[in-house]
């Protein structure tokens, strides 16, 4: 169990943690000069069940919010100190308005200092703590009266804080690591060793991780967990790992996050709920603010989506826009400071990392928001499989909610989605959409066949915008293969038609390009245009230009470029070959295509930047800067070989 203490300036919160633990938390010289805690201290004291209680101590001075926040991300239990002659004074009722924002609910009082009283002030310091925590999560908090100085009290509150662990269910370590890092330093013949508390999943010795932001990839080489040396570290334990790789201290602060490579995805906004607690201060949409996320303090804005001002006690769904990146998850809890940092405006809980552009106050994505707040993500599965016509993105799904694999592939067949792989990328989609999708589809095919009968079919990615164009390409290619198999719909070199159309030329289209078709054969790759074959031929460049339209409609010619047609042959040949290029040298470029059709007869460059742009155009390649990519999506492109 790891236990956060909070309260006011010289309440005890440091000798408290001594008593219990043996341990000096005050690590830095200034501490131990001034006798006040600046920063995070640590401190661990081993059970007889060989478990071990984790102690966050932090500073109680109002400068140091900060610090404190940077503390309280992460703990159990939280171990609220005030001092008996004092009473609850301003810290501790911040302290306390913070926690409660943060949903933390297991805690216990100390009240220190109880040498220093009369019974009567004790039993008056008593009253105002209940009067205190009353309306808060931390209500039903036991009150424990003690001296940290000489030891009176402490054994019950020792004996409380054993029980309270030994009961507390083990944080489920399911879904990837990740860790928000509180320190970093290094140490000779260790190396660089970050320390934090472990928010999900699990680490072992040897894996790899990503420091994140920026970005930096590196290796855990050994870690101590709650203060021992262990093989792995996971969610709800205080760890220390040492790391290998490019990274030197000067490159971690706090702030930053130890995660697992999927989730090292850095974000400038977020979706989420929050609440302004009693007695604040009105929220205003795009208001300034600081945001106390996990271990790290960013400004930024806060925009609201549902209302257009939060008042006391009221709650809200809002987009967080930040001034710079971090890390964060579905669930992580946040603090809003003013933009002074001096002032707490709410509190609230991350629900999307993945907002929309647009559209962010539409009915729907305000009741998807609010499908969020409730913790099983089945509820927000079924939300989206309610209201999604093209999919839902899965992979983004479960990297918000961070589930595992084996938990987000029992989610997928609970909610009856059919699951679409490609690569990386995960798309489900209801079995009603598919149903949907698939009737569009036919539909589409049975409109063009009426609309345009010389024409074979429609090109797939055609196809595609008229079926559903924000329908990714991966779900596309999947229901054209389902109904390809089924024999639903069939095809012909580059188009998808209904089995039983067919594309016919009249007798006259037919003799016609008898004889003009040997002028094609003889330069496949670089055949000529309509006015070359004009000119070959006499035959009218209008009547050209309509006769090879037809063709291609019918499939047998390919419009390569404007008024430059190939025969599907030796468009078939050229895929071949753009294959062939992007197999043995990572990619189809123009100059290699240029040397392989045409030698060292010398030209023929802009046709080979037309013949990758045309692959490009009906999808067989995609470019990225001056690289011709051939799309890997299983039996799309077959017509290649045919």
């Amino acid at each position: 169990m790891l236990i956060g203490t909070a309260g006011h300036i010289d309440h005890g919160k440091t000798t408290l943690v001594k008593a219990l633990t043996g341990v000096d938390a005050d690590r830095l010289p200034e501490e131990k000069a001034r006798g006040i805690t600046l920063d995070l201290g640590y401190a661990y004291t081993p059970q007889a069940d060989g478990s071990v209680l984790g102690f966050v101590d932090v500073p109680g001075h109002e400068k140091l919010i900060h610090n404190m926040l940077a503390g309280a991300t992460g703990i159990d239990f939280v171990l609220l100190v005030i001092a008996a002659d004092d009473g609850p004074m301003p810290q501790t009722r911040e302290h306390l308005e913070l926690l409660d924002l943060l949903g933390l609910s297991l805690g216990a009082v100390a009240l220190t200092k109880i040498d220093a009283v009369s019974p009567e002030r004790l039993a008056e310091a008593s009253r105002d703590i209940a009067q205190l925590l009353a309306g808060t999560a931390l209500a039903s908090s036991p009150i424990f009266p003690l001296s940290g100085k000489t030891g009176d009290g402490v054994a019950p509150l020792r004996s409380h804080l054993e029980v309270t662990a030994s009961q507390l269910p083990p944080r489920s370590a399911t879904g990837r690591f990740r860790l928000a890092i509180d320190r970093c330093f290094s140490l000779s013949g260790v190396g660089t060793v970050v320390t934090g508390t472990a928010h999900a999943g699990k680490v072992g010795a040897g894996e790899t991780a990503i420091i994140a932001p920026p970005g930096i990839k590196v290796r855990v080489r050994s870690l101590h967990v709650q203060d021992q040396p262990a093989q792995t570290g996971q969610a709800g334990e205080r760890c220390a790992l040492a790391l290998t790789g490019d990274v030197e201290k000067k490159d971690i602060a706090r702030g930053m996050w130890l995660v697992d490579p999927a989730l090292a995805i850095p974000i400038s906004r977020f979706h989420g709920e929050l609440r302004v607690p009693a007695g604040g201060r009105p929220l205003k949409h795009l208001q300034p603010i600081h945001v106390h996320l996990g271990t790290a303090d960013m400004p930024g804005r806060v925009a609201l989506l549902d209302c257009a001002e939060v008042g006391a006690d009221e709650t809200a769904l809002i987009e967080v826009l930040l001034e710079r990146e971090t890390l964060a998850l579905r669930g992580d809890h946040f603090i809003l400071r003013d933009s002074g940092a001096r002032r707490t405006v709410a509190g609230g809980r991350v629900l999307d990392i993945f907002p929309p552009l647009r559209h962010k106050r539409s009915p729907a994505r305000l009741s998807l928001l609010s499908s969020m707040r409730h913790d099983e993500p089945a509820i927000t599965l079924a939300r989206l499989a309610e209201t999604s016509t093209t999919g839902i993105d899965l992979t983004r799904f479960s990297t918000n909610w961070n589930l595992s694999e084996a938990a987000a592939d029992a989610l997928w067949a609970q909610a009856a989605l059919r699951v679409i792989r490609a690569g990386e990328i995960r798309i489900g989609l209801p079995n009603a959409t598919w149903d949907t999708l698939t009737t569009q589809l036919l539909d589409a095919l049975t409109h063009e066949h009426e609309r345009s009968p010389d024409m074979i079919g429609v090109e797939r990615e055609r196809l595609r915008r008229m079926t559903a164009a924000h329908l990714p390409r991966p779900a596309f290619d999947a229901l054209c293969t389902e109904l390809l198999t089924a024999g639903r719909i069939a095809q012909t070199h580059a188009w998808l038609h209904l089995p039983e159309h067919q594309a016919r030329l009249s007798t006259a289209d037919r003799e016609l390009f008898q004889t003009l078709k040997p002028l094609l054969d003889a330069a496949p790759y670089h055949p000529p245009r309509v006015r070359d074959v004009f000119k070959a031929t006499g035959t009218p460049e209008e009547s050209v230009r309509q006769l090879f339209k037809r063709l291609a409609r019918a499939g047998e010619l390919y419009p390569v470029a404007h008024d430059h047609y190939f025969t599907a042959a030796a468009v078939a040949d050229l895929a071949a070959i753009v294959r062939r290029l992007h197999e043995e040298q990572g990619a189809a470029r123009a100059a290699a295509l240029r040397d392989i059709l045409y030698g060292d007869a010398g030209g023929g460059r802009k046709v080979a930047i037309h013949i990758l742009e045309f692959f490009d155009r009906i999808g067989y390649t995609r470019r990225v800067r001056d690289d011709h990519l051939v799309r890997h999506e299983g039996a799309q492109h077959d017509w290649i070989t045919t």
